[in-house]
């Protein structure tokens, strides 16, 4: 049993990690909620579909670099320990949101205002690449016992804050500026924002206390012996990037790519499509964290089951009933519907990946499953969705590739137990 003291402890250790990860999330996410204005900044051509395309692209870009930070910085963290990782990865996504936020529009200097954004991108990939998995590593390991999926799912819940934060500021935006505004330089403002709370975030940081799971653990002092490590686990990372593509497209789907859906596909009102995105965070957090909570007790894999079988048999039914008569409450039911389902599966599989990682390349292999999955499935889905829609000729079409996603997961998860049949008490030590 915890003291008070060691409760509050706990309790701060979490505040300070979450804290950076919140804006760092809304940090690499926000552009896909403007990416409409900033395809009309930075890559103008004739079509506006290859405008918007072009611009989708663009975010979906640092997938490339998300790789490389996942080994690199988290073999880093795994070298040199979770709180110095943390502190890096937060410093190197202040110069990727810097750099976005002021650099001029293609109208002023040509061809060197898209290719600045690519390498702003870059950046915000880089230090991505082991951001999320790094937090979720440092609450796996300061975790109470028996709850250590209620505290993983702190991090995925809180990209649920992240999606609110995002679309309030962009209620706000679009409530007090004109549409010509926003064009001109509304559309840096969330940027602006996000590079002024970063200091703030220095601070908080730099107060973590490193874990005593990587104080006891002996580590490996080179990257090669870090390398070597997940070589000879690879069957764990394979099954681990094949469960995360579910998690990262969902949500990826249902809030990141809602204000340009609504706006494009389904022609509705974009402060609504807003306003949908703000309930579907609100529920996202909740969620997660009933399900983190929940996966203590009921074990990770039976969630994990029920909600990628359920996504997989839902989901493209939801998105035909909502093309079928587009409206404001369709949209907030389907996306509610569908990103409660997410969560559930969030809260559960999350800590279910770290407890089969490696525990001596634990960060680094949760950070090679979460950008590989992330980077090159999550990154892509507006773009890919766009493209669906084009396609196809129905909104309806990005279902197709959550559903793909769900039955991919679905297949992963009973490999995994057949491959990894540990329980949650036996893992992470």
């Amino acid at each position: 049993m915890l003291s008070q003291s060691e409760r509050r402890a706990k309790r701060n250790a979490v505040i300070r990690a979450l804290g950076g990860n919140i804006i760092e999330v809304y940090d690499y996410g926000i552009y896909a909620f403007f990416a409409t204005y900033i395809a009309s900044a930075f890559f103008p051509t004739d079509s506006a579909f290859l405008s918007l395309m072009l611009s989708l692209m663009t975010f979906g870009i640092a997938a490339i670099a998300r790789p490389f930070g996942a080994i690199i910085l988290g073999s880093y963290m795994d070298r040199k320990g979770r709180r110095a990782g943390l502190l890096l990865t937060l410093a190197l996504m202040s110069v990727g949101s810097f750099v976005l936020a002021a650099t001029p529009s293609y109208a002023a200097i040509g061809i060197v205002a898209p290719l600045l954004i690519i390498v702003g991108r870059l950046i915000q990939g880089f230090s991505f690449g082991v951001e999320s998995s790094g937090v979720n590593i440092y609450l796996a390991e300061i975790a109470t016992p028996g709850n250590r999926g209620f505290y993983v799912a702190w991090q995925n819940a809180s990209q649920g804050l992240t999606a609110i934060l995002a679309a309030s500021v962009g209620i706000g935006l679009a409530s007090a500026l004109s549409n010509e505004q926003m064009m001109s330089w509304g559309w840096r403002v969330p940027f602006i924002i996000g590079c002024l709370i970063i200091p703030v975030l220095f601070w908080l940081r730099r107060s973590l206390e490193e874990t005593e799971v990587f104080l006891k653990s002996r580590h490996p002092s080179r990257m090669r012996d870090i390398l070597r490590i997940l070589a000879e686990h690879w069957p764990m990372l394979f099954l681990g990037i094949a469960l995360w593509i579910l998690q990262t497209t969902g949500f990826y789907l249902t809030t990141l790519y809602t204000p340009v859906f609504g706006s494009q596909a389904l022609h509705l009102a974009p402060l609504g499509n807003l306003l949908v995105t703000v309930c579907v965070g609100s529920s996202f957090f909740v969620v997660t964290l009933l399900s983190g909570a929940l996966s203590d007790r009921l074990g990770r894999w039976p969630l994990v089951v029920i909600a990628s079988l359920a996504i997989m048999t839902t989901a493209f039914p939801s998105f035909s009933w909502l093309a079928a008569a587009p409206s404001f409450t369709r949209l907030l039911l389907v996306d509610l519907w569908l990103s409660f389902l997410v969560a559930i599966y969030t809260g559960a599989v999350t800590p279910l990946i770290a407890e089969v990682m490696p525990t001596a390349a634990r960060t680094s292999g949760m950070a090679i499953v979460i950008s590989i999955g992330s980077g090159l499935f999550g990154s892509f889905t507006p773009a890919i969705g766009t493209l669906l829609i084009e396609l196809v000729g129905s909104p309806a079409a990005p279902a197709l590739w959550l559903t793909f996603t769900a039955t991919v997961a679905l297949g992963a998860a009973f490999a995994l137990k057949r491959f990894a049949p540990i329980s949650a008490q036996e893992a992470l030590i």
